[in-house]
């Protein structure tokens, strides 16, 4: 019989190529699901059959306790968080509790049922704890500079996990991610607002998009190649920590250029600071503007990792070069939507 996995956060992105990848590797998948992300399975479609779907939250204990002791999972990936950095500032105690102490309620559940010699763990971090560092590229030795509610919070879950590998000897590995996008990303997220957008000015929409910073850098990789990074550190001889990044930045100027590049449009920019607008050239009609809002608090300029240490340990290798992961979230919001069986093919290879 294949293994047990659970995944906390198995509505999203990464949730869901997790997912096709364990199903395809004959594990048993078991999901954690708020009850408010229930609307949110269709990128499970192809899938719901397959996984045992649980309701809970990482903020109630009680629902952790029954969940790892009725399931007894062999594997554990913890992506369940709230993940946008912007609402962060907003909703800081919320984030706090969720991807901070959500993490050490997992981590003692394992402890108090006495599953630490029985289940590897896996924790969603991220390259916003390197915040305003001054060094460039970022790796496991980097030290951090969290900028952001949402960072401090991911940087408190991952001592947590290095407490708890060190003291109790738990197999547990923290991921440190740089941006990865895909067909499957968060509405809220800046690579799809763009080829959304991008998407609706190809249907002939008349409409603006507000952006912030253009000349934030980051390094974006694609989920389906992060996610198998994911699995291959919980199959590693030894737990460690590892970054996984593609090594290139673009900034979001050049995002908006390569989506609107695949509709056949070129953007000319004119103007500066608040003032700057991004025109299709041909037409002259203003497609991007800037608003204040749309900045950070504090805002990271830029962020690129360094994953030779994946590499080296793990044979990790990215597939996927920012312009054909543009081209294909361009496409599918085009209306070209990944079908079930497509889905099927596309993932199973992860």
């Amino acid at each position: 019989m294949g293994k047990k996995a659970l995944v906390t956060g198995v509505t999203g992105q990464d949730g869901a190529y997790l997912a096709a990848l364990l199903l395809s590797k004959g594990y048993e998948v078991h999901g954690l699901v708020r009850p408010s992300s229930t609307k949110s399975t269709e990128r499970l479609s192809a899938y719901l059959d397959k996984i045992t779907l649980h309701y809970g939250d990482l903020s109630d204990g009680g629902v952790i306790t029954r969940l790892l002791q009725n399931i007894q999972p062999d594997e554990i990936y913890n992506l369940a968080a709230q993940s946008h950095v912007h609402i962060s500032f907003d909703m800081a105690e919320y984030t706090g509790n969720v991807d901070g102490l959500g993490v050490t309620r997992l981590l003692e559940t394992i402890r108090s049922l006495n599953l630490i010699d029985k289940v590897k763990f896996y924790q969603a971090s991220t390259s916003e704890l390197f915040g305003k560092t001054q060094i460039s590229p970022q790796n496991e030795n980097t030290p951090f500079a969290p900028c952001s509610p949402y960072a401090a919070a991911k940087l408190y879950a991952y001592w947590m996990v290095r407490n708890y590998r060190d003291t109790y000897g738990l197999f547990a590995c923290n991921g440190i991610l740089f941006n990865h996008e895909s067909p499957l990303r968060g509405e809220n997220f800046v690579t799809r607002k763009v080829t959304q957008f991008a998407a609706d000015i190809a249907r002939g929409q008349k409409k603006t998009l507000a952006l912030g910073n253009l000349e934030a850098r980051r390094d974006w990789g694609h989920a389906e190649d992060f996610v198998r990074g994911m699995w291959l550190m919980l199959q590693a001889d030894e737990a460690d920590d590892y970054v996984l990044a593609t090594g290139q930045t673009h900034t979001v100027r050049y995002l908006v250029e390569t989506a609107f590049k695949q509709i056949d449009i070129s953007i000319d920019w004119i103007g500066a600071a608040l003032d700057e607008k991004g025109v299709n050239s041909r037409t002259g009609e203003t497609l991007i503007e800037i608003s204040k809002d749309h900045f950070r608090p504090a805002e990271v300029d830029l962020l690129r990792g360094d994953s030779s240490k994946a590499r080296q340990k793990l044979g990790w290798e990215k597939k996927y070069d920012f312009e054909t992961l543009i081209k294909e979230m361009v496409e599918a919001d085009l209306g070209r939507e990944i079908t079930p069986e497509e889905t099927r093919v596309n993932l199973r290879a992860v």
